[in-house]
């Protein structure tokens, strides 16, 4: 019996061996086969990449080919998502996961046949209608013909009488010209830069045109338009013809004849004939460097040393400073308001005096103005359609410029203008210009923001040698340089941190993603049908119908304002149809993300950027739930000032993450914690807000204040407890703001090991001197750290603490006494923020003063506590601002000669400087002395009178921002004192400016307003 059973078992044992191995073979089958269809979709995925990128399909305006581009476009954009689904729920998990995912293996398998069928019909419509032929690519393109022909034309007839605004362009460049033009040397190169719609070719034609001033200068003149798309072989005939005459061209013809032309033969005709000559060329509307070079090369003799001139205009910053030097590089502007209105009002057919007498013509001058952006070419073209229009149709009209913008024939120039700009952008720039229609109307769009949603929605590719951010970076630069976005701030060393899209060229683009079907926007007054595919939706406040909307292809949201319902829930945010989403973005909100919507934050399993930091108010959430962990491609989170006082340890599983900025709410509503009598009477009251009669919004606001309360211990601390595991975070970036107190030392410790961290904040108040000599030890492992900044660092821990040599920009807050010398060792520093340091006069100046690369310094709330600041002969060589505010000890400064060369900015508040400030003769390229509130100077006449005789040739400015008399300034012939009732924004970023409570007296110091210093 008992060997029956045991025979029973081994059989059944075999069995059961037997058809599990069969299952794994099946299974192992299975796989291979999804695996080769999953590779057949990546091939197929960048084919049509490389197609929809190719001249003859983004050059061709054939509609036939557009709209089986547009088909092509959407199958790409599903292959996408097909491929990214099978990465999230397949092809990143164990066997043993897998097995348990037959539903979503199924689901997926169904969609890559179906890709697969749309794929051969896209095909087979192809060679169908023959839409695409080799014949028909046709690269010389009749839109660059077109604007040649506009802009030469409107150029070379444009009456000297209509040019407003030109008249001191127009003598700066001919002074540019003519200057040492008779002493010889070799060709100088000038270029005027600027956005397509400037004047640039109108300009340097009246430049060109200018007899009295230019010709008779030179022995041979040309005007040649380059475009994009121009004949090597015609661009050097007519470079003959021009500068040597019709005759030269003929000879020159008659040498070659019996052979075909070469453009060697007649370029060295060309050099030949220019050897000895002093010649004037305007080369207009270059757009590429190799096309400068290949000219200069070629057409221009290189030793030629007759003082000749030769003028590009170009829309290229980068390409300029390849032809020449800073010095002869000319940016043009836009017209001044009162030249714009001036030049309007032409355009219009009205005058100044019927602006006056008329309120609604006033009020649409300005706005136009505005729209234009004191745009010349927009001012013109818009200006002549409203001058035809009755004045009772113009508010209208304005409405409906946008729509005008795509169909109106009047304003076809302006619209080709910036077309032809967008047709001429590499294909890696093209989407990311096109998700600029995502913002608003004139908002500023920070870089960083920009950049990371540029990374999450996969728009940038990380090159050989540098990271993602390094090369998104570079994609932001090239804008600006192209003239396709306007830097809005800038900071200290000249970077830009933030941009802004001109009015018409938004509404220009807007129309383009429109029409690409690139971005959905709710709420944008343009009428459009719903479409089935749609990647990115922006909604501008409000409820606005969806019905129709396929919210499962989403993949980026983004909400300005108030919000509208969402797709069928009252929480549209993590919805699971919104299950592609890659980016959701609610900083500019007016509703803030709920705790109850972030539970379920999970669902977003594709997730890249997740923004929810609500900068305009109050958060809700007190918590990051548990499943944060499964959005293992989550690269950006801002949570900043939410309730949120503690991490979960699942955020250690997100190991794509580079930015992680979360900071603590320092205030907790309903709770008066400086009043304890208080505190607990509301505390009594919490039963309360459950209720029916309670205001849901401030039933929300006490739990999350009770859930940040608790957690936290009812700290005042920003910070925010890193759990241990964080060192698991190696592609981590940006971290802040942690809170040292709260975080356990291990977690400290693996602060250390995050290599590729670049700017780190930290608050230190209320920690242990153990705690705060881990962290000193833990950075001093960050060989990629360049922004550090402490708060409230233990008065016994100053002289301690020693940085990374590397940084070029440290906050620190809280006392230090005598500086230490590890400063000394911060040679790469450029910006430094000191706050409550008390730093005496001793070594202070000595040791700040030769920081060779410091260009800000900003010394606030007693970081100072000297009587005297003396700046040295040698001193501070690269220093370009310094702000003193709330430096209660301060008696004077005082500049030696020699002492900081490139000083432009001085701002002082909060302090009495009964000793004044002398010597700023010594500094040569000082633009601003700034006295501010609550500062006052003695012997303010003398230093007025210093201001006005100052050798620099641009006088330098002093700036008084309340009344005189609170300043005790005594009156002073000629004075040319300004002043001003608010502070101005400075040149630099408003993120190198601190915005503090001077009369603070909390525990951990008022943090600025600075993330992207």
């Amino acid at each position: 019996m008992a060997e029956t059973v045991l025979s029973m078992a081994r059989s059944m044992l075999g069995s059961a061996i037997s058809n599990a191995a069969a299952a794994a073979a099946e299974e192992m089958s299975l796989q291979m086969g999804v695996q080769k269809e999953i590779w057949f979709m990546k091939d197929e995925l960048e084919t049509m990449q490389a197609f929809l990128v190719a001249p003859e399909v983004s050059k061709k305006k054939d509609k036939l080919v557009k709209v089986w581009a547009k088909q092509v476009r959407d199958l790409s954009y599903d292959i996408e998502d097909c491929l990214d689904e099978f990465r999230v729920h397949v092809g990143s998990q164990r066997l043993s996961r897998q097995l348990m995912k037959l539903k979503d293996r199924h689901r997926i398998a169904v969609q890559i046949r179906n890709l697969k069928s749309r794929v051969e019909e896209v095909s087979s419509r192809n060679a169908r209608y023959n839409l695409i032929r080799a014949e028909d690519s046709n690269t010389a393109g009749e839109a660059e013909s077109y604007m040649e022909d506009i802009r030469n034309h409107s150029a070379s007839n444009t009456d000297e009488t209509q040019l407003v605004g030109f008249a001191a362009p127009k003598q700066k460049l001919i002074k540019m010209i003519n200057e040492h033009v008779h002493d010889g040397g070799y060709v100088r190169v000038i270029c005027v830069v600027g956005m397509g719609g400037l004047g640039k070719t109108t300009l340097a034609r009246k430049t060109y045109e200018s007899k009295e001033d230019i010709a008779r200068n030179f022995s041979c003149c040309a005007w040649i338009t380059v475009s994009q798309s121009f004949s090597k072989t015609d661009m050097l005939k007519e470079m003959i013809k021009q500068l040597m005459g019709n005759e030269a061209l003929k000879e020159c013809l008659k040498e070659l004849e019996g052979k075909a032309v070469q453009v060697d033969d007649l370029a060295s005709y060309l050099r030949k004939g220019l050897d000895q000559r002093r010649y004037f060329i305007v080369l207009d509307d270059l757009w590429n460097i190799q096309d400068w070079e290949w000219i200069s090369s070629i057409a221009f003799p290189s030793n030629n040393n007759k003082g000749s001139r030769i003028i590009v205009t170009t829309r290229e910053n980068g390409l300029a400073e390849a032809c020449t030097t800073i010095p002869f590089i000319y940016y043009l502007k836009p017209l001044e308001d009162e030249c714009a209105i001036d030049l309007l009002l032409r355009k219009m057919g009205k005058s100044r005096e019927d602006m006056e007498n008329d309120e609604t013509l006033e009020t649409t001058v300005k706005k136009l103005v505005k729209k234009c952006g004191c745009l010349p070419l927009a001012i013109v073209t818009i200006g002549a359609m409203f001058g035809t229009t009755r004045v009772s149709e113009w508010e209208k009209l304005f409405e409906q410029l946008p729509s005008e913008l795509e169909s109106n024939p009047n304003l076809e120039a302006m619209r080709r203008m910036v077309t032809l700009s967008y047709s001429h952008l590499p294909s890696y720039l093209k989407p990311c210009f096109l998700y600029l229609s995502i913002f608003p109307e004139d908002f500023e769009i920070k870089r960083r923001r920009l950049v990371d949603r540029w990374i999450a929605e996969g728009f940038v590719r990380a090159r050989v040698g540098k990271t993602i951010e390094d090369v998104g970076e570079s994609y932001f630069d090239e804008l600006i340089s192209r003239s396709m976005i306007q830097p809005s701030r800038v900071n200290i060393e000249g970077r830009a941190k933030s941009c802004r899209v001109h009015d018409i060229m938004r509404d220009i683009v807007v129309s383009i993603s429109r029409e690409e079907n690139f971005v959905y926007s709710l709420g944008d007054k343009v009428p459009r049908t719903v479409e089935e595919n749609l990647r990115h939706v922006v909604c501008h406040g409000g409820n606005y119908p969806t019905v129709g909307m396929d919210w499962s292809r989403v993949r980026s949201l983004t909400f300005f304002g108030e919000r509208p319902m969402g797709p069928g829930t009252g929480h549209p945010f993590c919805s699971p149809q919104l299950r592609m989403l890659r980016t959701l973005d609610l900083e500019n909100a007016e509703l803030a993300f709920t705790q109850k919507e972030i539970n379920t934050i999970g669902l977003l399993r594709h997730l890249k950027y997740l923004n929810v930091w609500y900068a305009e108010g109050y958060s809700y959430i007190y918590a990051l739930p548990r499943s944060i962990g499964k959005l293992q491609g989550l690269q950006a989170l801002d949570i900043r000032d939410s309730r949120i006082s503690t991490l979960p340890t699942e955020i250690s599983k997100l190991q794509s993450l580079r930015s992680l900025r979360c900071s603590k709410s320092r205030y907790y509503e309903y709770f008066n914690l400086d009043e304890p009598k208080d505190c607990i009477m509301e505390t009594l009251c919490i039963p309360k807000i459950f209720t029916p009669l309670t205001d849901s919004g401030k039933r929300d606001t006490m739990i999350a204040s009770l859930h940040m309360a608790f957690s936290s211990r009812w700290s005042k601390s920003r910070g925010v407890r890193v759990p241990a595991g964080i060192s698991k975070l190696k592609e981590l970036q940006i971290l802040e703001l942690v809170d040292i107190k709260r975080t356990s030392a291990k977690a400290i410790e693996e602060l250390g090991e995050l290599i590729q961290l670049r700017k780190l904040r930290v608050t230190t108040a209320g920690s242990t001197n153990k705690k705060c000599k881990t962290f000193f030890i833990a950075i001093q492992k960050l060989s990629s750290l360049r922004s550090l900044s402490v708060t409230a660092i233990p008065e016994s821990m100053g002289s301690a603490f020693s940085p990374p040599p590397q940084l070029t920009s440290l906050k620190l807050y809280g006392y230090i006494g005598e500086l230490p010398d590890w400063f000394s060792g911060l040679t790469q520093l450029v910006k430094l923020f000191l706050i409550e340091t008390k730093l005496t006069e001793g070594k202070t100046m000595e040791l700040l003063g030769a920081l060779p690369k410091l260009m800000l310094l900003d010394l606030y709330k007693d970081a100072y506590v000297g009587k005297d600041l003396v700046f040295r002969e040698g001193a501070f060589p690269c220093l370009r601002k310094l702000r003193m505010p709330g430096s209660y000890q301060l008696r004077g400064m005082r500049f030696e000669e020699g002492t900081s060369p490139q000083m432009e900015s001085i701002e002082v508040l909060y302090c009495k400087l009964t000793s004044g400030i002398i010597g700023i003769k010594h500094l040569p390229r000082l633009k601003e002395i700034s006295i501010g509130y609550e500062a006052k100077v003695a012997r303010l006449g003398t230093l007025q009178e210093e201001v006005n005789g100052h050798p620099n040739p641009t006088k330098p400015v002093l700036r008084l921002l309340e009344d005189r008399r609170l300043h005790d300034l005594g009156e002073v012939e000629g004075s040319d004192v300004q002043v001003q009732a608010t502070e101005p924004v400075p040149d630099h970023a408003q993120e190198d400016s601190l915005e503090i409570t001077l009369t603070s007296t909390a525990s951990e110091p008022v943090e600025p307003n600075n993330e992207d210093a």
